[in-house]
């Protein structure tokens, strides 16, 4: 028999140990590769895609996101194979076989399943890179659909690159495993473990980290959210550590010393067994128990990004469309005949309409630094009060003459140009201007023009002689048009555009326009998102499935001297199912608590609930680890049969 049959019977015979491997290898080629078509595709490198440029962005750090992650995902695989083969490889090297032979016929094995790997990603990427690339163009909302192609430089890159990295992970697996002995290879799994110890110190720590990072959390602002949210990580990431290296062991030492609960049925094995399987699986645990909190975590923000910005979108375009025209003059198809005709012919319904004439002027605004002279909008109080969505129960705003208050368009930030007492000082309508400012309000009323969307309000009467002196160029004419279902008026607003000239156009504001950057932006980072979340799932699956089966052999012998002393194997079975099922779901639990957290935190910047979204995540999560838990417990049970 030579090397290349041997390493092959070797995988057969281990298959039930590399499938969970392969699955997840070959979904990360098979992403890796469909970006890269992507990436590569002849449309997208000579721009005749539109949009696809800000996609190719996001694609090539999903590229190197993906490359990282499988480096290590596949050393930690590579590193847990090799644990299993100890005894055996001791045996060959009893046997006569060399390190060097030794060696060989591990890279025989590990290039058999690359191959494998990249063969079957490569192709099923080419299966589905058409759906893929149909459900892109329609996220960016491409005339022409992206062609299919099988794109040779993607095939390349992906192969090679795929083909180096198992072959730079084999050479540091092999280095690792020609520092052991023969004796301690034969030796390996016979070595007795020490009891587990737990440290109330470092208990006590992980409770502190894990609260405070969650209270943290839970009171942050978006004055402080940035401040805070690197520290809150690496607090709970810290505290996650000491959950399961330390808290974990004293919450089952606890169980051991409660007679009740401990000495009943099938308890006694499983906690005494869990005592000595947390410890071991700690490091694991806390790896997935942190992907799952990145996964949950990543998919809510996703979507409360785009709720919130929707949110976000009605409070600065106050009106769905907006129109300022400097000067008597406005354009015929903005005329409001005109406007609410092309609208109806569109299919769009006018909820509301309001029109303004004001008086633009030239003020100064104070910075930390400097001064900056810019243009405003002179208004009257009465605009705001019939206008302004204010809370139920406040009062209108009143002003008294000489008096004003500055509207700044944002709510976001601290930006205070104008205090109570100010004076602000202008000319309007050929004549000097000082107003004293009764202070500064945040938030737009209307959707006014980029470059005049600053606002002074001021007395009514007042305001009304300065607008009769005005004159005509020193006057701006505001229309605004609230819709029903305004999200769909993009066509209707690039109708009304037609009619106008390039100038005038840039005057015309849509708060669909924005809303349909915000919505491709947020599709497609959830689009992406999906498969770099389903390969993170797959992964944290697969470590716990290399875990239980790197454990096999010890747990046969185990349940075997259980059988020899009267336990059934359905007792067997019950054990089995606790502790593979606590392993699978306690990194779910702890990770949809963290994700809990931040769902909070983010609430807070973005003042938007995520919960039943959030919640609706964490169901779907939970039900695919049950679906990945209920596997595993079969192959593990079909080896289990075998005592």
């Amino acid at each position: 028999m030579t090397f290349r049959q041997l390493a092959l019977k070797n995988i057969q015979g281990n298959w039930h140990r590399y499938i969970a491997f392969f699955l997840s290898s070959t979904f990360s080629v098979m992403i890796f590769y469909i970006y890269a078509s992507f990436i590569f595709h002849p449309d997208v490198v000579s721009g005749k895609i539109q949009g696809a440029d800000k996609v190719w962005q996001g694609m090539v750090a999903c590229e190197i996101l993906i490359a990282i992650f499988s480096f290590f995902f596949v050393l930690y695989a590579s590193f847990a194979f090799l644990k299993t083969r100890k005894k055996e490889i001791g045996l060959l090297t009893l046997f006569g076989m060399t390190r060097t032979q030794i060696n060989k016929l591990v890279l025989y094995e590990n290039t058999a399943i690359a191959l494998l790997s990249i063969v079957a990603g490569c192709a099923l990427g080419t299966l589905f890179s058409k759906l893929f690339f149909m459900a892109l163009a329609q996220l960016m909302q491409v005339d022409n659909p992206i062609r299919f192609l099988i794109v040779p430089q993607a095939l390349l890159y992906t192969a090679v690159g795929f083909m180096l990295l198992f072959l730079a992970i084999t050479l540091i697996t092999l280095v690792g495993m020609g520092r052991n002995q023969v004796i301690e290879l034969l030796k390996a799994s016979k070595k007795p473990k020490a009891m587990p110890v737990a440290s109330g110190w470092l208990v006590a720590l992980a409770v502190v980290c894990l609260g405070g990072g969650y209270y943290t959390a839970y009171t942050s602002s978006p004055s402080n959210i940035v401040l805070v949210m690197i520290p809150v990580i690496l607090i709970v990431v810290l505290g996650t550590y000491f959950l399961f290296t330390q808290a974990s062991v004293a919450i089952l030492k606890r169980l051991q010393r409660m007679p009740h609960l401990y000495y009943r049925s099938t308890r006694l094995i499983t906690i005494s067994q869990l005592v000595f399987k947390m410890k071991d699986n700690a490091r694991i645990l806390f790896v997935v128990s942190v992907l799952s909190a990145v996964i949950l975590s990543a998919s809510g923000s996703v979507y409360m990004f785009y709720q919130g910005a929707r949110a976000q979108l009605v409070d600065s375009y106050p009106q769905a469309i907006g129109f300022t025209s400097r000067g008597a003059a406005v354009p015929e198809a903005m005329k409001p005949e005109q406007v609410k005709g092309t609208l109806s012919q569109n299919g769009m319904q006018v909820t509301e309409s309001i029109s303004d004439v004001g008086v633009v002027t030239a003020i100064e605004l104070k910075l930390p630094n400097r001064t900056r002279k810019t243009d405003v909008l002179i208004l009257p109080a009465s605009s705001y009060n019939k206008t302004a969505k204010k809370e139920q129960g406040a009062a209108p705003l009143q002003i008294a003459r000489d008096h004003a208050v500055f509207i700044y368009p944002y709510t976001g930030g601290n930006v205070q140009y104008f205090a109570k007492g100010d004076v602000l000082s202008a000319t309007a309508s050929g004549a000097p201007l000082s107003l004293q400012m009764d202070g500064q309000l945040n938030g737009s009323f209307l959707s006014l023009d980029y470059d005049l969307n600053q606002v002074v309000l001021m007395n009514d009467e007042q305001f009304g002689t300065i607008l009769s002196k005005a004159r005509e160029e020193d006057k701006a004419y505001y229309a605004g048009y609230e819709l029903a279902h305004w999200e769909q008026s993009r066509e209707a607003v690039q109708q009304l555009k037609a009619g106008l000239t390039q100038d005038q156009q840039k005057q015309v504001i849509a708060r669909a326009d924005a809303f349909q950057e915000i919505k491709q932006f947020s599709s497609f980072t959830m689009f992406i998102g999906v498969f770099i979340s389903f390969l993170f799932f797959m992964a944290s699956g697969s470590m716990l499935y290399f875990k239980l089966f790197t454990e096999l052999q010890d747990d046969q012998a185990q349940y075997k001297a259980l059988t020899r002393i009267g336990v059934s194997m359905k007792e067997i079975r019950t054990v089995t199912n606790a502790q593979i099922g606590l392993i699978f779901f306690i990194p779910v639990i702890v990770g949809s608590i963290h994700a809990g957290f931040a769902y909070k935190a983010l609430s807070n910047l973005m003042n938007v609930s995520v919960w039943k979204y959030g919640a609706m995540i964490m169901v779907i999560y939970a039900v695919m680890q049950l679906f990945y838990f209920l596997l595993t417990r079969h192959a593990y049970m079909r080896q289990m049969k075998k005592l």
